[in-house]
């Protein structure tokens, strides 16, 4: 019995062992399952043994008849039968093998569970090569946490950074946002949108996000930018007076740039550094108007003029509702140098709008209300004769109706009134002391 038994070793050693080969077989492979599918699969022990620990364990059981029984549930049939296909084929036509996602991670949990180590790795090294879609992702998140260590590998990509390597990216973003170190052609614009897109969501919010916009070299990089879009902004506008006519390749650009300083004025808030923008826009607001307002942009340019509105509104803002801190004297002077273009401008945009039905250059209801409830709250917190002095121009223009500030007259009478009495009442009290005495 021994010697046929070796005899028939030798036999099916001689001969090519492949799946299913009924000739060569020495053992029956059964899957369990509820399906009526074939279950018997004919197999070899020499490469179940060097392929996979488990079934080496069960070959090597001195109760061991000649069929191996493996449960199988309805929906990793496939899944089994894939993996018995594998064990027949050499290491290094494994990679091959896999042609999706699915099947990778299929047979990555079977591989596993019967350790079979060479097909194991190769569908890690695959699963961690190719590209993921959104519930790809989900899938192999869901089934590597059930693996354990052995499959953090395919998670390298969505590891989380140490905080150097974020700030590393962050600041190259906020460069190329900026345009900082120079163009990058052909896809220049692109690149920068692009780049300014990433900033916005990388300052989402995250518990990472304070450590990275608290950093110094990150506020320098951020202040740099905003030095730069601002700077760029002055230069595009100021080509305005030198050039005899007002192109749309001119207009376009200055817009580019002015959207410039307008995402430079979204994302400063998400890092407490608003001030700096107010300051950077008060800064540059006198020369800015002086440029637009000149007689020979009267009819032209009204999409920037609106955004310059858009702009200002942000800053009047974070000002009038105690967002950014300022010296009255500051405050005065900011309200000063908008408020008449603002009260000029808007019904410019109405007329424009009424004569040219598709006109888009209108200042939008939600708009007015924000500048004008902002404009409201920071001449309440002027100083008494500041507050004076500029409801008295308000009554004085034509342009009494926006921005309405009869709320404001309103309460500063109040005060007025107010401080009057306090006033005689303390004189009173002052006066019968004396009399007293």
């Amino acid at each position: 019995m021994q010697s046929g038994s070796f005899e028939r070793d030798l036999t099916a050693a001689a001969k090519p062992c492949s799946f299913g080969n009924k000739s060569t077989s020495d053992v029956i492979l059964r899957l369990i399952n509820d399906e009526g599918r074939p279950e018997w699969f004919c197999s070899h022990s020499s490469v179940l043994v060097s392929k996979s620990r488990f079934f080496a364990d069960q070959l090597s059981n001195p109760d061991f008849g000649s069929c191996i029984e493996v449960q199988c549930s309805d929906s990793t049939y496939d899944q089994h039968v894939n993996l018995l296909r594998l064990l027949y084929l050499p290491p290094d036509s494994l990679l091959d093998s896999l042609d999706s996602v699915q099947s990778a991670l299929g047979v990555l949990h079977l591989a596993v569970s019967f350790r079979c180590d060479d097909i194991t790795n190769c569908c890690i090294q695959y699963l961690e090569a190719v590209p993921w879609d959104d519930k790809e992702e989900e899938q192999i998140i869901k089934a590597v946490s059930k693996l354990g260590p052995i499959g953090m590998p395919i998670l390298a990509r969505i590891q989380p950074v140490n905080l150097g390597a974020t700030k590393s990216v962050f600041i190259s973003a906020v460069r190329f946002a900026t345009s900082i170190g120079g163009s990058c052609p052909p896809f220049g614009d692109e690149l920068k949108t692009s780049a300014q897109e990433q900033v916005e969501f990388m300052l989402g919010g995250d518990e990472e996000t304070p450590l990275v916009t608290a950093d110094d070299e990150v506020k320098s990089a951020i202040n740099l930018g905003l030095t730069k879009v601002c700077s760029s902004f002055e230069n595009e506008l100021s080509s305005l007076l030198v050039s005899d006519t007002t192109s749309e390749i001119v207009e376009n650009r200055i817009l580019q740039s002015l959207s410039d300083v307008e995402w430079m004025c979204n994302i400063l808030p998400k890092m407490d550094l608003m001030k700096d923008f107010v300051c950077s826009w008060g800064d540059m607001s006198g020369k800015v108007l002086r440029i637009i307002e000149d007689k020979k942009l009267d009819n032209a340019m009204w999409g920037m003029k609106l955004k310059l509105i858009e702009v200002t509104g942000r800053v009047l803002e974070a000002v009038g509702y105690g967002n950014v801190i300022l010296p009255a004297l500051c405050r005065v002077q900011l309200l000063k140098t908008w408020l008449p273009y603002i009260r000029k401008i808007k019904p410019l945009l109405d007329a424009e709008s009424k004569k040219y039905t598709d006109f888009p250059y209108k200042m939008d209801e939600d708009l007015c209300q924000s500048i004008e409830g902002a404009i409201v709250s920071l001449v309440l917190a002027l100083p008494s004769n500041d507050q004076a002095d500029i409801l008295s121009d308000w009554m004085e223009t034509e342009q009494v109706k926006y921005p309405d500030l009869s709320e404001a007259f309103e309460v500063w009478c109040y005060r007025t009134k107010s401080a009057k009495r306090r006033l005689m009442e303390g004189l009173d009290r002052v006066g019968n002391t004396t009399i007293s005495l």
